[in-house]
Order: structure tokens, then C-alpha cells, then sequence
């Protein structure tokens, strides 16, 4: 699907502004769709929505489902009635730039747990009546996720694959046993679901009145460590014992010499065609209920994945292996219809991926900072762009272009310099208005590129393990010229919020 020409930032709702330690869908957050509006923005990318996994990395998530529970707006469950004012003092001692999850994870989950036993024992009839409606549109994961978070605290945090074999198995009366057991955590993270998607609901709301659109994200693999992979384990590659026995990565690029062992569990591709990829089906429609633009992540790992034993500690003696290609996205198209999707296609891309992608119409991505290496038949210059493309200065795998600057080589300084007429001392903005001036039809700009943050803001480093998705923002950072350049910008290359 064509994606009208417009521009927007790259922000995950985590590094928002907040006194309760992460950035949360609280005030700061519809401030933030107020500020893209007043820069003529419409598009709000974020990460994937999904409760943080190893090194508290978004992409590993517990459930391909389920929201973020420290996303919660702990103001709005006060105003509900189900925190007194004294839960609501701001996390002591923390830096406001940054998340400490060892502090903020608990203290997030103590306030959720008082909230939710308020609702259980007082909850109105207009409140139970929306809740029970809740649990009944999201029954296809809700009670396996519920229980598998239950499971995983009542198990200490063991892989699941190491619980009791009736547990592991599902046998369905181990099942029935653990859910009559666990029926107070059972109802907890129930309405920790509820409350994440009903207040995302209504922020989501407020942005599309604006005119801005939400630009999600599809991890394409799931953790092992997720209620998805527990519930349909006839759909991964994994052993008799229920571990995996390949994982996903990539193999040594830009980033890695040893390349990127993920560790994420293989599909078996070949038991969801045999079901007409209903699992797919599934997850697509319920990202789409959740935001408005689907940026699949790895997509040529549906061309072709790259498979490593699961022996192995790195990804460099991996192969790749055929994905399933068009047979997965035409049976999507025929149950969802047209898709308003990005196609992540960075990394090794042969012409089977630019096949794949095009045949269905995906945009594809453009990083400007990947674009200088070489020389002018880069593919990532802005005079090779093409309209259904998605142009970034970075993204949040990349270092801030301030970073990347700081530290580029000799040939990419001179390059960078020549191609867009400047003498380097404003490189964050020249990539925004490069951006802008492509004939790609969507640019997004990472909000620390915006502020010309340097290398310490970035988001995330590609295989490296801890003390990533850290980064936030304070409004004191963001001055009224950022809001009216990228209005300008976005008015001089026909970008502007209409």
C-alpha cells in the first residue's frame, strides 16, 4: 500500500518525560502529539509495544500480544480510584535521562498490583461490564498469556521449558490445577492488559484526531520465553524438550564481526502453512488494532533466515534457509486486505527480498548515515530514493548522527561534505532536511537527531547485551525553534500535517 508523503519523529513511548521513572501514555505523551502537530508532523513512530525481555530490550518480549506494562499511566488508575495520591511520589534518586529498570520495574509493579486488587474488590458494574468486554475480544492470547506470566513468577523466573513436564507439556489438568492456583496473578496481569490497552486506546485516539498516525513495529521472531511460543509449540523448531534447537540471528555485518546470534526460536514454517499461516493472521490483525502503520522488522527473513544451531555462541557457522515467501504475505492479504506496511529490508538484501517486497507493495528503508562508505552508486544516497521508500538519517539501531559524525572516517566526512554543500557543523539537521527533500514518500527522524543529542542518547547498539533502551528526554531539551524548523521543512517538501 502507498503511504501518502508525509514526515514524522522516532520516539518510543519509554523515553518520554514523567516523574515515575519511564516514560509512560501520562500527560507527556499527548503533550508529545501536541508537539508533533504544532512541526507539521504526522507520523509517530515507535518500537514494539511488547513488555521488555533480556537487556530489557523490547524485541524480546513475552508476548507477541500483550502490551508494556510499565507503560501504564499511574495517574489515570488514581483518578480511577485504585491508587491514593501518596502511591504517586516520583521514583526517588533517579536520573531524569535515564531508566534504571532494576528501580523502576518494581516500583511500577508494586503500584500495579495495588491498583489491581483495588479494582477486584470495587469495581463499579460500568467498570466490570468494559473489562469483561475486554476479556472477551482478546481471548485468542489473553488467558494463555495471563497464566504463562503466572506460571513464570510461580516457577521463579525458570525458563518454561524447565518447569514441571505436565507444566511445559500443557497437560490440560496440570493447566487446570495452575489456574485455580494462581487465580489472584492470574486476575493481576489481566488488568494490567486491560489497563494498557484501554489507555492506549484513548491515546491513539487523541493522536489520529490530530492528524497523526502511529507507526508500529512487528518483531518478525518472538523470545522463546513467551506465551506464544509455550502455547504453540508445534509452531517453532524446538525438541522434545521444548528448547530450541536453532536460533535466529544474522551473520557478521556492519555491526558485528561475529555477526548477531538473537537466540530467538526458528519458525517451522511448514506447520503454519499447513493451517494457512492462521497464526500470522492473527498477530497482523491484532497489531493493526493497535496502531495504524505495521513496520515489519527483518523482513528478508521471510525471503530467506539466517539459522544457527543453538549450540553455537555466536552466528558466524550459521546457513541460510528459506522463509516462506509470498505464500505467508498472500494469505495475510486475503484474510486483512491491504496492508499499510514498512518492510525493514537492511542487512544482506538479495534481489529474492527486493522481489518479495515489491510484489506486495511494501516500502522499503533508507539510512542516510549508511550512504557515505562507498561512493555515488550507494544505494542509501538520496539521488537513488524511490517514492515507496522510508528515509531515516538512523534508527534507533544506529548511533545519534551527531555520534556517527564525531566518529565517521576520513572518506565519509569528505563525502558527506561535498554531496550536501556544508562544512559538517550542523550535520544532524543537514540529514533531516535531506530527509525531508527526498523523494521517498515517508522521513522519519529519531527525536535525538532533532535535538542534536550526542552518542551517550542512543537507543539501542545491535549486539552488544546491557545498558541499552535507556534513553529519555526533558521538555527543557526541546526549544520552539525544533517545533517551527520541522514545520518549515516539512512545508517546503510537501510533508506538512494536512
Amino acid at each position: 500500500m502507498r503511504l501518502p508523503r508525509a514526515s514524522g519523529v522516532l520516539l518510543h513511548p519509554t523515553s518520554l518525560p514523567g516523574p515515575h521513572g519511564s516514560g509512560d501514555f501520562g500527560p507527556a505523551a499527548y503533550h508529545f502529539v501536541d508537539w508533533l502537530v504544532s512541526g507539521g508532523q504526522s507520523l509517530w513512530q515507535i518500537l514494539p509495544l511488547g513488555g521488555i525481555g533480556p537487556g530489557n530490550s523490547p524485541y524480546m518480549s513475552s508476548s507477541a500480544f500483550a502490551g508494556n506494562v510499565l507503560l501504564i499511566d499511574l495517574a489515570e488508575l488514581q483518578a480511577q480510584g485504585w491508587l491514593d495520591e501518596a502511591d504517586l511520589a516520583p521514583v526517588p534518586a533517579l536520573k531524569p535521562e535515564r531508566i534504571d529498570f532494576a528501580a523502576v520495574v518494581p516500583y511500577r509493579m508494586a503500584r500495579l498490583a495495588s491498583a489491581a486488587a483495588r479494582f477486584a474488590a470495587g469495581a463499579s458494574t460500568a467498570q466490570r461490564a468494559e473489562f469483561d468486554a475486554f476479556c472477551a475480544a482478546q481471548a485468542s492470547w489473553l488467558p494463555d498469556f495471563a497464566l504463562f506470566m503466572a506460571l513464570v513468577e510461580a516457577q521463579g523466573g525458570q525458563l518454561w521449558s524447565d518447569w514441571p513436564r505436565p507444566l511445559a507439556t500443557r497437560d490440560a489438568a496440570a493447566l487446570a490445577q495452575a489456574r485455580a492456583e494462581l487465580a489472584a496473578r492470574i486476575a493481576f496481569w489481566t488488568f494490567c492488559q486491560w489497563s494498557f490497552f484501554r489507555q492506549w486506546a484513548k491515546l491513539r485516539a487523541y493522536a489520529n484526531g490530530k492528524g497523526v498516525q502511529i507507526v508500529g513495529d512487528a518483531p518478525i521472531f518472538i523470545a522463546h520465553q513467551s506465551a506464544e511460543v509455550w502455547a504453540n509449540q508445534h509452531l517453532f523448531e524446538l525438541d522434545g524438550a521444548g528448547r530450541p534447537t536453532v536460533v535466529a540471528g544474522v551473520p557478521p555485518d556492519f555491526f558485528s564481526a561475529t555477526g548477531q546470534r538473537w537466540g530467538n526460536p526458528l519458525y517451522r514454517w511448514s506447520a503454519h502453512a499447513k493451517d494457512g499461516y492462521a497464526w500470522w493472521v492473527e498477530r497482523l490483525r491484532r497489531t493493526f488494532e493497535l496502531v495504524d502503520i505495521v513496520r515489519i522488522d527483518h523482513f528478508r527473513g521471510f525471503a530467506a533466515h539466517w539459522e544457527i544451531p543453538a549450540s553455537e555462541p555466536t552466528a558466524v557457522k550459521g546457513r541460510w534457509v528459506p522463509g516462506p515467501g509470498e505464500a505467508l504475505f498472500k494469505a495475510i492479504a486475503k484474510a486483512l486486505g491491504p496492508m499499510p506496511v514498512i518492510a525493514e529490508d537492511l542487512g544482506v538484501i538479495t534481489p529474492d527480498v527486493e522481489a518479495l517486497r515489491k510484489k506486495f507493495a511494501f516500502p522499503g528503508m533508507r539510512i542516510l548515515q549508511f550512504a557515505f562508505q562507498g561512493d555515488a552508486s550507494d544505494r542509501f544516497l538520496p539521488h537513488h530514493h524511490e517514492p515507496d521508500t522510508v528515509v531515516y538519517a538512523g534508527t534507533h539501531d544506529n548511533d545519534t548522527v551527531a555520534g556517527w559524525w564525531a566518529t565517521a572516517s576520513d572518506h565519509e566526512r569528505h563525502f558527506a561534505r561535498g554531496y550536501f554543500a556544508t562544512d559538517g557543523h550542523d550535520m544532524p539537521w543537514t540529514m533531516i532536511r535531506a530527509a525531508c527533500a527526498s523523494v521517498a514518500d515517508t522521513a522519519i527522524h529519531a527525536m535525538q537527531d532533532v535535538l542534536c543529542l550526542p552518542t551517550g542518547c542512543r537507543m539501542n547498539h545491535p549486539g552488544k547485551e546491557s545498558g541499552w533502551w535507556e534513553w529519555r528526554f526533558q521538555w527543557n531539551q526541546v526549544h520552539a525553534w525544533h517545533a517551527q524548523r520541522l514545520a518549515e521543512f516539512a512545508r517546503l517538501y510537501g510533508r506538512s500535517n494536512p
